[in-house]
């Protein structure tokens, strides 16, 4: 029988080894007062627990360094940070998110960077300061698939090593996993998240094509 961990307060949970928070919790409330996050960084997305779960099964390298791109409250950001002992910048074009995601790195006893910045913006030269990039439920509009498709040319391009995106299973996913596959290594499969309670939907696993020898 696995061992029961007793959370401190009301409203924290546990999910894959990292304490989060519900919208009741109290510091979310207090947070909610004075900031209003817009571009749908109001909460924890499930496809977060997708790649929190997918990372355990095919984890990235110790000490990592990670861009979360499109981060809302950073539950990847701060999964990576205290599991893999990554050195991560979270990125959200909000700056709204960034004080939650403080609240959760604080939480989980973890250091997570803040970048308020659209991903368009990343040049080959920025992103090559990463070895990982990760989203969960960032392709959730038409407009947002070529962005995207060009952000993974640009990653690769920087020698990024994975780009790994986790979606509900939008028809916007599959189409830039589509366009992704005709120029890199794509790894398309469908995924559950057994905690914080069961959840289905898809992960890309985008890598640079091995060389021909």
């Amino acid at each position: 029988m696995p061992k029961l961990e007793r959370l401190p307060e009301p409203h924290i949970y546990q999910a894959y080894g990292t304490y989060l928070l519900e919208s009741k919790h109290r510091l979310i409330r207090r947070l909610r007062k004075a900031y209003q996050p817009s571009v749908h960084g109001h909460k924890t997305w499930s496809a977060s627990f997708l790649l929190m779960d997918y990372l355990q099964h095919e984890p990235m390298r110790k000490k990592s360094r990670v861009l979360e791109i499109g981060c809302g409250w950073g539950p990847g950001s701060v999964f990576c940070a205290s599991q893999f002992k990554a050195k991560v910048t979270a990125l959200d074009i909000d700056k709204e998110v960034f004080p939650f995601l403080d609240v959760l790195a604080a939480l989980n006893n973890v250091e997570v960077t803040p970048l308020p910045q659209k991903f368009e913006k990343l040049t080959v030269k920025d992103l090559s300061e990463f070895d990982v990039i990760v989203g969960s439920d960032v392709c959730f509009w038409d407009s947002m698939v070529k962005p995207l498709k060009s952000l993974v040319n640009r990653a690769v391009k920087a020698g990024v090593e994975r780009v790994i995106i986790t979606d509900p299973g939008r028809p916007t996913f599959y189409e830039l996993a589509d366009q992704c596959a005709k120029l890199h290594e794509v790894n398309l499969q469908e995924w559950y998240a057994a905690e914080p309670e069961y959840f289905a939907g898809e992960v890309v696993d985008i890598r640079p094509k091995k060389k021909k020898k």
